[in-house]
């Protein structure tokens, strides 16, 4: 062999190495490198972020005029809905995050945002290397151990109270908050809730007080039916709706009338049964006289008296 042009591989030339597993240190200059790109630039359009700034149920961040413009869009991009997930069907789920912002215009070095967001508690700056939360139904967002050392379930700045599980937190890598984060909104889909506490479209709508009406409690507008009083007032429509059925008459109140004048006639006709003919009591005497002798008298003897001594 030789002269050819070609080449005679070696071993190891053929045989190729396992890839190897990224050690941590790789890991977390990754996940680092991914959480400053997702902190200053949004996913759909891949654009810095800029106020206004929405964020979905997961905790990430959009430019709300990339949202507008996805929504709006008569055929949606592939790529761009594999990165919403189906998490954002309308801006009822997005929540607007109201961050405070210090130095307009300074641009961060190594950065491509404009805006420098600040905790308005700490002061501190919000980005990868802090974690940062933000509420709902406010949207007011904070450093993470603002709202954990703050006893009352109400907004610093606005003063609105919320639920604990409404504390979302802004790009988690935790696999318990995102467990929590998609845990939440199951919950609010069944109760038909979206991510912003807004009912959500195409729920059903039910009347106002219905339930408690039911429950025997208040109703929206105030009066209150117990199950004891609606029971009388079925068997009262079910012993009128009785009556007409058996006098043939559709009219609730006309049958109750009929009704009564044929309890009279009933009572009229017993009491006349009762008062027998005058014509037919003659025929009976009345005391313990006994027969006449003269009517009970013979043929022979009939018409003639023996005279008493």
């Amino acid at each position: 062999m030789g002269n050819d042009g070609g080449s005679i591989p070696t071993r190891r030339e053929l045989v190729k190495e396992a890839a190897k597993a990224p050690t941590a240190t790789q890991i977390k200059e990754a996940q680092a490198e991914s959480q400053e790109h997702a902190w200053n630039h949004d996913p759909l359009t891949r654009k810095p972020l800029s106020s206004p700034v929405v964020s979905d149920s997961g905790g990430t961040l959009y430019n709300k005029d990339s949202i507008i413009e996805y929504l709006l869009a008569e055929e949606k991009d592939a790529e761009q809905e594999k990165v919403l997930e189906g998490r954002v069907k309308g801006l009822r789920d997005v929540v607007e995050v109201k961050f405070k912002v210090e130095e307009e215009g300074e641009r961060k070095i190594g950065t491509g945002r404009r805006e420098r967001w600040v905790c308005p508690v700490t002061r501190e700056e919000m980005g990868p290397q802090a974690k940062a939360v933000y509420l709902v139904p406010c949207g007011h967002a904070f450093a993470g151990s603002v709202v954990r050392e703050v006893a009352e379930r109400n907004c610093v700045q606005c003063n609105e109270p919320y639920a604990e599980n409404d504390v979302i937190p802004i790009l988690p890598t935790a696999p318990a908050d995102i467990a929590r984060l998609n845990l939440r909104i199951k919950t609010l889909k069944e109760k038909g809730l979206t991510h912003a506490l807004k009912k959500a479209p195409g729920s059903k709508k039910r009347k106002k007080g219905a339930e408690k009406a039911t429950n025997g409690e208040p109703s929206a507008n105030g009066s209150a039916k117990t199950n004891s009083s609606t029971s009388e007032e079925d068997k009262e429509k079910k012993d009128k709706h009785a009556a007409s059925a058996n006098n043939g008459i559709k009219n609730a109140s006309t049958a109750y009338l009929t009704k009564k004048v044929l309890e009279e006639q009933q009572e009229r006709n017993k009491r006349r049964k009762l008062q027998q003919n005058e014509n037919v009591k003659s025929l009976f005497s009345k005391g313990e006289k006994g027969p006449s002798m003269g009517n009970s008298a013979d043929y022979m003897t009939r018409g003639f008296s023996i005279g008493k001594k």
